[in-house]
């Protein structure tokens, strides 16, 4: 069968990442047919955590609940034919291909199991000047899994290959493509980032909830990617399921987590620039028009560490002269742990709601000691001693809110780096247990960002009024190391008119206040209606080692939407009656 003649593909995915709703593997194979099932495990939080696992036991380092999923639904991935493509491999997909075996032999069957390997580059991390990491990944591509699947094989598991590759392997083996066929592999790229974060897609976490009104937000069903031979896609989920796929749900999802208009993969650079989105039923969205370019010379490589270890103590101040007795405690803490204290001390005081009210509670205010240290050791159980010690002796009413504990590893660091891909073995172990080397694009682009298109025309002038943000436009962001993206998209002609003259990168700073100081890059999408703001070190030192309650910039753009600023009457009363997209760019 010819590449033109092969039927669409069904490619449901089930699975945003480790932890996600354990059920929805058995979900997509029994609610609706497939013909591929993906799950994709690896956020890079994730590379630091099963880092850690590995250190505790070095046979680990994979997504333990694929096999759960597995050791439920194998039967039914066997009986139904559906082939399985997951990255639950992480930083030990030998080690998962190996347990997956002997769990299906265990349960009687015979699938045909290989795996992707070649990522891990922390044995060579000197040589390649990336630092004493706990994990270091390069981000392979999608033709390592079409091999595999070309091979025979029922079930995938790799290592870290791009979230969108679980997706554009089964294309590349189900078509033919070859590297040459650039916007194939651009349309599957655009669909895998749509699907690659499960219900995000089908309405979870999507900002203008509105829309979705009857729709059953709260348990939204996983998404499917049909796929074309050209690389066009229509998003869509089981019938009957929860959630709804819509213009707007779809365009979240293409804003989130990108740079800009060049999307840059290990196989091809992506032109979200070039993306179509057409309404063309209830719950289905074609993805067209997408255009691809060369990728790359160089891998993203993601990097994690350790950032050290904490500890902490809350004491708790009732009543009169609240400031005064914290600092005594303050003083009381610093003088006992004196040059064995630990790096890094910090004290914050939270005043009490009112220190004459009506409950004790309301009346109690806060001081949080912070202590840092690389030495556990340091800030570990003395670090609590010192603080338990002050109790008789030290500001009148003295209680902490918990016992003292250990010390915790303090979050991780995120970082990356580039290396060429030709530095990179990328290799598959197909299901005869024969290692193939694939190999890299020899046709590749260095990218360079789009300049800003030309403006629309402004909307006309009318009365205004001072309101939040996010009656007019939706936003969903997110992190990439110590980066952080907010995409924001508006609904109709005139809001997109609006937004593109409107929200600058300077007037989002004056907005957000964290990112003053910072660098803002705004790009603009038209054929979304849509503009994406990349904040450079938002997140420093990495991801969940910022401090805040947000280290991973997931409520950036709700803050963003909270925001109050004079927005079009216009705008507003059309707020809830969001337009198709039009058939022609602005």
């Amino acid at each position: 069968m010819t590449a033109t003649a092969a039927p669409p593909l069904r490619i449901g995915n089930a699975s945003g990442f480790y932890g996600d709703r354990l059920a929805a593997v058995h979900e997509m194979l029994t609610e609706g047919p497939v013909d591929v099932l993906t799950g994709d495990y690896l956020a890079e939080l994730t590379m630091a955590i099963l880092g850690r696992d590995q250190l505790a036991d070095p046979d680990r380092g994979y997504a333990r609940t694929f096999l759960r999923q597995m050791r439920a639904s194998l039967a039914t991935v066997m009986e139904r034919r559906v082939r399985v493509v997951t990255n639950a491999g992480g930083l030990n997909p030998r080690g998962l291909a190996d347990r997956l075996t002997e769990l299906a032999d265990s349960l009687g069957f015979e699938p045909r199991i290989a795996c992707v390997t070649g990522d891990d580059l922390l044995f060579r991390a000197e040589e390649l000047n990336l630092g004493t990491p706990l994990t270091a990944n390069a981000y392979l591509g999608a033709f390592g899994i079409a091999r595999c699947l070309d091979a025979g094989a029922d079930i995938v598991v790799t290592g870290r290959v791009t979230d969108a590759s679980l997706t554009v392997g089964p294309a590349i083996a189900h078509f033919g493509w070859t590297r040459d066929d650039l916007d194939a592999l651009a349309g599957a790229t655009a669909a895998g980032h749509v699907i690659e974060c499960g219900t995000q897609a089908t309405g979870g976490n999507y900002a203008l909830a509105h829309e979705l009104h009857g729709r059953d937000p709260d348990h939204p069903g996983f998404p499917i990617a049909e796929v074309f031979a050209d690389g066009t896609s229509v998003i869509t989920k089981h019938a009957r399921t929860g959630g709804a796929v819509t213009v707007g749900t779809v365009t979240a999802q293409l804003v989130y987590e990108i740079r800009g208009a060049r999307y840059p993969g290990p196989d091809v650079t992506t032109r979200l620039d070039t993306v179509r989105l057409d309404q063309e039923a209830e719950d289905r969205v074609r993805i067209s028009g997408v255009e691809g370019e060369a990728p790359p010379p160089d891998l993203k490589v993601g990097l994690t560490g350790i950032s050290g270890f904490r500890n902490e103590v809350e004491f708790l101040v009732t009543g009169l002269d609240a400031p005064a007795k914290a600092a005594q405690a303050e003083r009381q803490l610093r003088a006992a742990l004196d040059d064995r204290g630990p790096a890094d001390l910090r004290f914050e005081f939270v005043p009490a709601r009112d220190p004459h009210g009506d409950s004790q509670d309301d009346a109690t205010a806060r001081l949080r000691a912070v202590a840092r240290d690389h030495d556990p050791a340091v800030i570990g159980r003395r670090f609590g001693a010192a603080a338990v010690e002050l109790a008789l002796g030290s500001y009148a009413g003295f209680h902490i809110s918990a016992p003292p504990r250990d010390a915790r590893p303090d979050g991780v660091t995120v970082t990356h780096a580039l290396v060429p891909a030709t530095e990179v073995e990328h290799t598959v172990i197909t299901p005869d247990g024969v290692r193939e080397r694939v190999e890299h694009p020899v046709r590749t682009r260095t990218l360079a960002e789009v300049p800003e298109p030309p403006l629309p025309q402004p909307p006309p002038a009318g009365p205004t009024r001072t309101a939040p943000l996010g009656l007019v436009v939706g936003a969903r962001s997110g992190d990439k190391g110590a980066d952080a993206n907010v995409g924001v998209w508006a609904t109709t002609d005139e809001g997109w008119r609006w937004l593109a003259h409107t929200l600058t990168a300077d007037a989002l700073r004056g907005l957000l206040p964290e990112t003053a100081d910072l660098p803002v890059t705004r790009h603009l999408l038209p054929g979304l209606r849509a503009a994406n703001f990349w904040i450079e070190g938002l997140l420093a030192p990495g991801t969940a080692r910022r401090e805040g309650l947000d280290p991973q910039a997931k409520g950036l753009g709700e803050w963003l939407r909270a925001r109050r600023l004079p927005l079009p009457e216009s705008l507003l009363a059309a707020t809830r009656a969001p337009a198709p997209l039009p058939e022609e760019g602005p």
